[in-house]
């Protein structure tokens, strides 16, 4: 347990530029989903930004690897095994530590476990495509999972996403989440996507692509990824559900 006081003051001030309009056509979902009046701010509640506290008690020992959290005893996830690492970032470069951390993604064939999954792709038994975990003290995290594939999507008639990883960041207040994804390096779909293609800012982009870190990948075992998220300022990594900034 530590001693020191929380940090108050001013953030830095928002990028909005790096954030695409609510109104997007080409992305049709957005038609619907945009708002029909100007946004307003309103204050949070106490409990809102005052709690739950995250802590490491809450966490199972293989919430943090989709590769196994899912499986039958002695089986695993089919795909490609990798790790993913990083570490939750201010404004400052400073590691934000607590951060509680939820992932979900669609298996190995591109198919997401849910009810409502029409892809005829296959489900994989032993992969469940959830899970947690919390930063260090630096910020620092890390999961094992598959590589996810890439799947249709009625957006348009040959409109595919790129494989991605879905992030939820919470901080230490009830209302203190953040959504993004994830995509990997290389991938030429992550270019034709009607979603980032909404994106106007081209290195705001390029920050949701992990890049592969041939310098943690495990031999004979797994590749890694490295994806840092920022909160707040002009490196501020695009987060969906915040597009007035985070």
């Amino acid at each position: 347990m530590k001693n020191t006081l929380p940090e108050t003051g001013g953030f830095f001030a928002r990028d909005r530029d790096i954030h695409p309009p609510a109104y997007t056509p080409g992305y049709k979902t957005s038609v619907l989903r945009s708002p029909q009046r100007a946004p307003i701010s309103l204050d949070g509640t106490r409990s809102e930004i005052t709690g739950p506290v995250f802590g490491h008690n809450m966490l199972g020992a293989f919430d943090n690897d989709l590769i196994v959290n899912y499986a039958q005893p002695g089986e695993m996830a089919i795909g490609q095994r990798i790790l993913v690492h990083g570490r939750v970032l201010d404004e400052r470069g400073i590691g934000v530590s607590g951060a509680l951390l939820e992932f979900w993604q669609a298996n190995a064939g591109g198919r997401y476990r849910h009810k409502k999954e029409t892809y005829l792709a296959p489900l994989d038994p032993n992969f469940g495509g959830f899970g947690r975990t919390i930063t260090d003290d630096d910020g620092t995290y890390a999961f094992r999972t598959i590589k996810p594939g890439a799947y249709p999507w009625p957006n348009g008639v040959n409109d595919w996403r790129p494989a991605h990883i879905h992030f939820s960041i919470f901080g230490h207040g009830f209302a203190q989440r953040l959504i993004t994804q994830m995509y990997f390096e290389g991938d030429p779909l992550i270019w034709l996507c009607p979603i980032v293609k909404t994106i106007p800012d081209e290195d705001a982009i390029r920050r949701l692509v992990a890049p592969l870190d041939m310098n943690n990948t495990i031999p004979m075992d797994l590749r890694a990824y490295k994806f840092d998220i920022v909160l707040r300022g002009r490196r501020s990594t695009f987060f969906e559900n915040r597009k007035e900034g985070n």
